[in-house]
C-alpha cells in the first residue's frame, strides 16, 4: 500500500483519511460479495460433506443385505447341558433329538512306581509305540533311560500322537503316557525290544513299559481306555472318535460335553430372524438419516426465500435422491412370480408425509419365515437354475439381471488311470509289489509304500487311496485321488480335479504290482473342461465352470455344471436385489467421475476461484490507492502553489495599500 502520511500537508484538504475512505468505498462492495459467496459455498460444502458421509453410512448396511449369507444365519438351541451345537450357512432349519450315551476318551497308561524320576535306570532298548496303526520307534539308551529321559524322548517325537509326563504320586514317581486323540482307533500299544534280553513283557528292564490291548499280564496299567463317543441322533445309534461331530448333518457341528443317557433332548436349528431383522433395521435407519438430511436442506419457504435450504435446486442432491429412490422403489427383475417381491411386501413402506421408510418388524419376520429365498432375493444377489445339476456360482457388476438359457455341449471329466488286471477277492501286498509312484494333475508323488499284509477288495481300495493322498508333495499342492473299481473289477485311480488340468499317470511300479494291482508305468485319460453356451453366447469353460465373456449381458456370470447330459439344460435366472444395486450405485457416486466427487470438485474449484478473485481485488485496490495518492499529491502541490501565489499577491496588495495611505 502506498505511503499517504504526507498527503494533504500542503492543502489541508486532500488528506490520507479521504484516500482511505475512497479506497474502502471502492473495495467493500466486491469484498462483501466475495465474502457472501465464500460463506455460501463453504456452508454448502459442509452440508454436502454430511450428505457424503450419510451416503457412505448407507453403503455398509446395504452391503450386509447384499450378502446372501446374511439371510442364511442360523441359531442353534440345545435342550441339554450335555451338548452344544453351532450351524453354518450350509445347514437347514430342523428339529432333532440327541442322547449322549458316552463321551469319546483318549487312552491313558501308567507305569509302576519308582523311587526317583531322574536317576534310576529303567532299561535300554527300543519302545515301539503304536497308535491308530502308526508305529513310532524310540531308542532308549544310557542318555535317556530314566523316567524323565523316556518322557522327553516320547514328547520329542513330532509325529507321535501321544504325550508323556512324570508324576509324583506321594509314594514315588510314575510315567504316564496319554494318547493325543480320543477314540477306540487311537488306543496305545507299547512293544519293547529290551537290550537286556529275556521276556519282553516281564517286570524287569525296559519291558516294564510294555502294553498290548486286550492281553493279559500287562506291565503298564490302563487308567483310561480309548473309547468312541456314543450317541443316539433321532434314535439312531451313532459312534464317532471325537467329541466334536461335524460330519453328521451338513453345516451342523455338535460338541459333546456330558451325557444325558435315557433322557433325549431337543437340538433345534432355526433361522436367526433377529439377526436379519436387525440388519434390515440398520438399513432403514441409515436411509432415513440420509433422506432427512437432504429434506431439511432442500426446504422451500414461499414467504421467505432467504430462509430456503442451501440445497434447493441442487442437481447433484436431486440426482442422488432420485437414483436411490428408483433403486429402492423399482421392480426387481426376475421375481415376478415370487410370493413376495418388493420392499413393501416385507414390511418396508414409505411414510406419505415425510417420505421416510417405515419398518414393520412383524411383517418382515413373517415373510422371512414363510419365504426366506424370496426375501433374500429382494435384497441380495441370487441365482436360480431350473436344472438340479446346474449351480449358480456368482455374477459380476457388469452382469445384467435376467433369465438365460443354458446349453451344454461337453460335460467336464476327470483324469483317470485304469489298471490292467482284475483285482482278486484277497490281495497279498509284500516286498515285491508294495511300492509305486504317480503323477496327479502334473504333480509327482514320492514313493507310495503300501503296508505289507493281505487285503480284501474294499480294504485295498482304502489303503491305496489313503497312502496316495498322504503323500507330502501331493498334499502340499492340494491334489488328491479317488480309488475305485470299474465294472470289470480293475483298479481305477481318478483325480479329484475336473477339467483339462486333470491328469493321472503311474510313474513307476514294482514288476509284481502289474500282476497283482494292474499298475505299470503309463498315462491315463486326461480330463476335459465343460463346454457350452449361456443365452446363445459361447461361454468359457474351466473344469466344471462356465463363465460369460466380457462385453456381453452375461459378463462374469458363472455357473457350475455338476453333471447330467449334453444339450439344453433349462435356464439360469440372475436376480440382483436392492442391496446389491444400491452398493453399486453408491460406489458410482463416490467414484472418480461420480456425482459426489464431481460436486465436491466443483465447490472446491469455486473456493479456489473466490481466492483468486480476492487476490485480483487486492492488486486492483493497491493500484487504485496508488493512483489516488499520485493524483492527490499533484493536486496538493498545485493548491500549495496557488496558496503561495495568493499569499504573495495578498502581500503585494497589502504593501500597495499601506503605501497609498502614507501618501
Amino acid at each position: 500500500m502506498a505511503n499517504v502520511s504526507s498527503v494533504g500537508i500542503g492543502s489541508g484538504v486532500l488528506t490520507s483519511d479521504l484516500i482511505d475512505k475512497l479506497v474502502t468505498a471502492e473495495k467493500d462492495p466486491t469484498e462483501k460479495r466475495l465474502d457472501a459467496r465464500q460463506d455460501s459455498v463453504t456452508a454448502e460444502l459442509s452440508i454436502f460433506a454430511q450428505i457424503q458421509s450419510a451416503v457412505t453410512d448407507l453403503r455398509l448396511p446395504a452391503r450386509n443385505l447384499a450378502n446372501p449369507d446374511t439371510f442364511n444365519q442360523l441359531s442353534v438351541s440345545s435342550g441339554s447341558a450335555a451338548f452344544t451345537a453351532r450351524a453354518s450357512s450350509d445347514a437347514v432349519a430342523a428339529n432333532y433329538s440327541l442322547e449322549v450315551i458316552s463321551l469319546a476318551k483318549s487312552q491313558s497308561l501308567s507305569s509302576g512306581t519308582f523311587a526317583d524320576s531322574d536317576t534310576t535306570a529303567i532299561g535300554e532298548g527300543t519302545l515301539n509305540i503304536t497308535i491308530g496303526g502308526q508305529t513310532t520307534s524310540i531308542l532308549i539308551d544310557p542318555a535317556n533311560n530314566t523316567l524323565e529321559g523316556i518322557a522327553s524322548a516320547i514328547n520329542e517325537e513330532a509325529g507321535l500322537e501321544a504325550s508323556a509326563t512324570v508324576i509324583n504320586n506321594g509314594s514315588g514317581f510314575q510315567l504316564v503316557i496319554t494318547s493325543n486323540k480320543t477314540g477306540a482307533a487311537n488306543a496305545i500299544d507299547v512293544s519293547v525290544s529290551d537290550t537286556g534280553g529275556g521276556s519282553l513283557v516281564d517286570s524287569t528292564g525296559l519291558s516294564r513299559l510294555s502294553y498290548t490291548t486286550g492281553a493279559n499280564g500287562q506291565q503298564l496299567t490302563l487308567n483310561q481306555a480309548a473309547t468312541d463317543a456314543s450317541i443316539k441322533f433321532n434314535g439312531i445309534p451313532i459312534t464317532r472318535e471325537t467329541n466334536t461331530i461335524d460330519d453328521l448333518v451338513a453345516g451342523l457341528t455338535i460338541d459333546l460335553v456330558g451325557t444325558n443317557e435315557n433322557a433325549p433332548a431337543a437340538l433345534k436349528i432355526e433361522r436367526d430372524t433377529a439377526f436379519v431383522t436387525e440388519k434390515v433395521k440398520e438399513f432403514v435407519d441409515s436411509y432415513n438419516a440420509l433422506r432427512q438430511l437432504i429434506t431439511e436442506n432442500s426446504k422451500i419457504v414461499p414467504d421467505n426465500p432467504a430462509a430456503a435450504g442451501l440445497l434447493v435446486g441442487d442437481t447433484a442432491t436431486r440426482t442422488i435422491s432420485n437414483q436411490i429412490r428408483n433403486v429402492l422403489g423399482g421392480a426387481i427383475a426376475g421375481m415376478e412370480n415370487d410370493s413376495v417381491r418388493s420392499l413393501a411386501e416385507v414390511g418396508i413402506t414409505t411414510d406419505r408425509e415425510t417420505g421416510n421408510f417405515l419398518f414393520n418388524e412383524n411383517t418382515f419376520r413373517s415373510a422371512l419365515e414363510s419365504s426366506p429365498k424370496s426375501v433374500s432375493a429382494i435384497f441380495s444377489e441370487q441365482g436360480r437354475a431350473s436344472d438340479g445339476q446346474i449351480e449358480f456360482v456368482r455374477a459380476g457388476s457388469s452382469t445384467l439381471p435376467g433369465t438365460y438359457d443354458v446349453n451344454v455341449t461337453q460335460i467336464a471329466t476327470r483324469g483317470a488311470y485304469t489298471g490292467s488286471q482284475v483285482i482278486g477277492t484277497n490281495t497279498l501286498i509284500d516286498a515285491t509289489n508294495d511300492e509305486f509312484s504317480v503323477k496327479v494333475d502334473g504333480i509327482s508323488s514320492g514313493t507310495i509304500a503300501l503296508d505289507q499284509k493281505s487285503y480284501t477288495q474294499s480294504e485295498l481300495l482304502a489303503e491305496i487311496q489313503s497312502k496316495i493322498n498322504s503323500d507330502s508333495s501331493l498334499l502340499a499342492n492340494k491334489v488328491s485321488v479317488t480309488a475305485s473299481y470299474d465294472v470289470s473289477g480293475n483298479l481305477v485311480l481318478t483325480s479329484n480335479t475336473y477339467g483339462n488340468i486333470s491328469a493321472l499317470e503311474v510313474l513307476s511300479a514294482e514288476p509284481a504290482a502289474a500282476a497283482s494291482l494292474g499298475l505299470s508305468a503309463g498315462v491315463g485319460v486326461d480330463g476335459v473342461n465343460v463346454e457350452g453356451t449361456i443365452d446363445g453366447i459361447a461361454a468359457t469353460g474351466n473344469g466344471q465352470f462356465l463363465s460369460g465373456p466380457a462385453g456381453t449381458d452375461i459378463e462374469s456370470l458363472q455357473i457350475k455344471v455338476n453333471g447330467g447330459a449334453t444339450g439344453s439344460r433349462g435356464d439360469v435366472r440372475y436376480i440382483e436385489g436392492v442391496g446389491e444395486r444400491l452398493v453399486d450405485l453408491i460406489n458410482n457416486f463416490l467414484g472418480v467421475d461420480g456425482t459426489i466427487t464431481a460436486k465436491n470438485d466443483r465447490l472446491n474449484a469455486e473456493l479456489d476461484s473466490i481466492a483468486e478473485s480476492r487476490a485480483k481485488l487486492e492488486l486492483r485496490i493497491v493500484s487504485f490507492e496508488e493512483r489516488l495518492v499520485r493524483q492527490f499529491t499533484a493536486a496538493d502541490i498545485l493548491i500549495a502553489r496557488l496558496n503561495s501565489t495568493q499569499d504573495f499577491i495578498k502581500g503585494q496588495l497589502d504593501a500597495l495599500a499601506a503605501s497609498s495611505q502614507k501618501d
